[in-house]
């Protein structure tokens, strides 16, 4: 068995951005459109009127402030509400790919190699943008990677499930170097019309390198992963191919994004905290020793509570690292722009936590120590 290593992380974050006061005017617009085409039926009691947003219940309900999006035109347009991609010719670079490979190609100029020692590519994201090819195939082929390629679905979680397959590919000796990217486009599959959840996602890729230990030079060893899934309802996107055979269901809004927000808090986060403490003990790992950690960036309440739970007090800012406030939620690759943006300052021997959670119910931990 070979110990795997994380040698190097990558980002890609798109160049629109849309704040938190632009998207409420967008939203509130849109209600007073509703509102007013729907007047005579909301008066009858057979439709309900609309609620506008504010930027106060966003920031209170979530922690977020702002997000990168692939398109902001659409988003904020109070006639379309989605963001506008226009689709691309079969050979052509997929959107997903491109900022895959964006993300990529930053992670290899930090792991300072070249691609072609990469033997596998794992695409582990929240939704993809087609069922075959598989996206990683088609990023594995545009940076001239042999070797194989799949994709892989775990919502939230599938940074975290990318990484402990690329580590356990490491360890059977199938792989000396693995590629795990996290492309995600989640304004496409988020409903700006609701207001419970308008706010929530936004665009981003990440890319993780994970080598051999006796390859690699610095990096972080990793201590151990672990995986855990929980059948769940209250986190749902429907949208599939079978929607097609479905007649009337077209508009239905749960092939977007849908979730019970608080349900989902009272339910993960003990589920997480109790895994990562388990996990913890089973390492022989003092949690509250860590020095930091990278959770799922969900919910800035979600990942107050967890840290306490975890290490026994109030985190630090520095402890407890947010990026959401910035990025919103970005699904799988939120814990990995956190690792990649706060922890360089770790010297050799320190020990952090990699975690997400989400949809399924999910959750995955990685424990790393500075080398």
């Amino acid at each position: 068995m070979h110990a795997a290593v994380i040698a190097a992380t990558g980002l890609f974050t798109p160049a629109e951005r849309v704040t938190n006061a632009e998207l409420v005017e967008a939203f509130n617009a849109y209600v007073e459109l509703f509102n007013a085409r729907h007047a005579g039926e909301i008066a009858a009691g057979s439709v309900q009127a609309l609620a506008p947003s504010s930027v106060e219940f966003i920031e209170k309900a979530s922690g977020i402030k702002s997000r990168y999006v692939m398109n902001r035109s659409g988003v904020v347009d109070p006639e379309v509400m989605h963001p506008l991609i226009p689709e691309r010719s079969n050979d052509e670079l997929s959107i997903m790919a491109e900022i895959g490979v964006a993300a990529a190609k930053d992670a290899l100029a930090r792991w300072g190699k070249d691609a072609s020692q990469i033997d596998a590519v794992i695409c582990a994201a929240s939704n993809m943008q087609r069922a075959y090819p598989a996206m990683a195939v088609e990023i594995q082929q545009a940076l001239g990677i042999e070797g194989f390629g799949f994709d892989m679905n775990v919502a939230c979680s599938s940074a975290t499930f990318g990484i402990k397959t690329a580590a356990d590919y490491i360890a059977t000796g199938s792989a000396r170097a693995v590629l795990v990217v996290n492309p995600e486009i989640t304004s496409s599959h988020l409903n700006f019309c609701d207001r419970d959840s308008h706010f929530i996602f936004g665009d981003v890729a990440t890319a993780v390198i994970v080598e051999r230990a006796d390859d690699a030079t610095g990096g972080w060893d990793i201590l151990g992963t672990r995986l855990k899934t929980v059948f769940s309802n209250n986190i749902r996107n429907n949208f599939g191919f079978l929607n097609r055979t479905a007649p009337g269901s077209e508009g239905a809004v749960d092939k977007l994004f849908v979730q019970e927000g608080r349900k989902v808090f009272r339910e993960v986060v003990p589920m997480v905290a109790d895994m990562i403490v388990a996990h913890a003990a089973d390492l022989g790992i003092d949690p509250a020793a860590l020095k930091r950690l990278w959770l799922h960036q969900a919910n800035i309440n979600m990942n107050d509570l967890i840290g306490r739970r975890v290490l026994g007090r109030d985190p630090t800012p520095q402890e407890n690292v947010i990026i959401l406030d910035e990025f919103a939620n970005t699904s799988s690759a939120g814990s990995i722009i956190a690792f990649h943006r706060a922890s360089d300052d770790f010297s050799s021997g320190e020990t952090g936590l990699i975690c997400s959670f989400g949809a399924g119910y999910s959750a995955g931990t990685v424990f790393v120590r500075r080398r």
